[in-house]
């Protein structure tokens, strides 16, 4: 009721001008390889047993504009080319982010996000928002509700960390991108249609959006019956203060429909099982997360995520991950007067379901894993890396992954990548 009051009450509802316009531009360019592991079998999604190496790159030209008094819109388009290790198979935590399961590593170009914000003011502390990416400069308050529409990134609005979120300058590896088991809707380059909501009470932020799902699994093409197929997610955001420092702690939960396929009625009809064979709309998947964030020093800070999903139904959109615990540090360089520069640090444990394990042992195939057999154990990885800043525009990055497990399997592994991160931005 209160918020209902202040909506109804504020003599000037919408946000004061931002700036009228904005251009902004990224690429990114990473080189990976790992050598051989130990691997005395493989199927047709397993990560190669030898030694390899790929590039990826990406470039992406942002732009938004005023429309009107708190609103904005923005248009971005983005190429990418090249390729993961092993086509981005045989991992569920995938160690390069900047990448996505196609076949064909040629340069295409397409618009990644076209869509509308609206900002409605309802009072509170006034404050400063600087010019960045998707963000036009100005000024808000921290009451406030904001409406978005269109076409972008659900984790554009949601699962939001300060210290690992970002595969261009921060950690690689997906599961470090946000909430591993949250099979979050995308199309197989991370974008979708659809609407987010969010209401912001000064330290205090709640959060809904509902999304297209893809009509294949890890596809590009969307399924457009809306009301059958769709993510839905609902996220509580506060924000406090310990010891001095900042920290948000973050909690989610998501649920999925679409026409996907179930473990358990794959393993019922046949041998090796198939998934796909066994899809139908109807079929649900749901879920938790929690992501949580604290400054421990000026220049250091710890984050860590853990989240859940039910496995009973077939990946259908990000990576094959149930169960996913995250956490790590990120250390800016000012003790030795490098204040620019960035060291982090992180640690992942991923699991499966029951009904998923039992499907890939059985000899079945995910859209990412499938060794053909399966000797379970937990996977997980360690991952450091430092960014060196070259100026405001440039950055250089160093990145080591160590995976203990590959695609949960015992008998295969422990497999070390290493990486090369080259990003310019204006």
């Amino acid at each position: 009721m209160k918020l209902l009051f202040a909506i109804f009450a504020m003599p000037s509802l919408f946000a004061q001008d931002p700036a009228s316009w904005q251009v902004h531009g990224q690429t990114t360019l990473i080189s990976q390889e790992h050598g051989p592991f130990t691997s005395p079998y493989q199927g047709a999604n397993s990560l190669r047993p030898w030694q390899e190496r790929a590039t990826s790159f990406t470039v992406t030209l942002m732009t938004g504009v005023s429309l009107w008094r708190g609103g904005e819109f923005y248009l971005d388009g983005e190429g990418a080319a090249g390729k993961g290790v092993s086509g981005v198979l045989g991992l569920a935590g995938a160690p390069n982010g900047e990448t996505y399961r196609v076949g064909d590593p040629a340069f295409h170009g397409s618009v990644v996000r076209a869509y509308l914000r609206q900002t409605l003011e309802l009072g509170g502390e006034r404050q400063n928002v600087e010019d960045d990416a998707h963000q036009l400069a100005g000024s808000t308050t921290s009451r406030r509700v904001v409406l978005t529409v269109g076409k972008f990134s659900v984790m554009d609005v949601f699962d939001n960390n300060s210290y690992s979120h970002d595969p261009r300058s921060q950690f690689f590896n997906w599961t470090l991108m946000g909430h591993g088991a949250w099979d979050y809707p995308a199309d197989t380059r991370g974008y979708t249609w659809g609407f987010a909501a969010e209401g912001y009470w000064d330290r205090w932020a709640l959060r809904y959006g509902r999304f297209a799902e893809p009509l294949e699994a890890n596809q590009l093409a969307m399924d457009h019956g809306f009301a059958r197929a769709h993510g839905e997610v609902v996220e509580l955001e506060h924000g406090h203060t310990l010891a001095g420092q900042p920290g948000v702690i973050r909690v989610m939960g998501f649920r999925n429909t679409a026409r996907m396929g179930d473990y358990r009625e794959a393993l019922a009809q046949a041998v090796p099982p198939e998934v796909t064979a066994t899809r139908a709309y109807g079929r649900l998947k749901h879920g938790w997360g929690i992501n949580a964030e604290q400054a421990l020093t000026g220049d250091l800070g710890a984050f860590a995520r853990w989240s859940w999903d039910d496995g009973k139904t077939e990946t259908w959109a990000f990576t094959e991950v149930d169960r996913c615990a995250t956490g790590g540090l990120s250390l800016k360089g000012t003790a030795w007067h490098r204040a620019g520069d960035r060291v982090g640090f992180a640690y992942v444990r991923n699991g499966l379901s029951p009904d998923h394990k039992a499907y890939l042992a059985a000899g079945g195939m995910g859209f990412l894993l499938g060794d053909s057999r399966l000797a379970y154990a937990p996977e997980r990885i360690m991952e450091a890396y430092y960014a060196w800043a070259l100026g405001k525009a440039f950055m250089a990055s160093l990145d080591a992954q160590q995976v203990w497990n590959p695609g949960y399997n015992s008998d295969r592994g422990p497999v070390t990548l290493f990486a090369l991160r080259l990003h310019a931005q204006f």
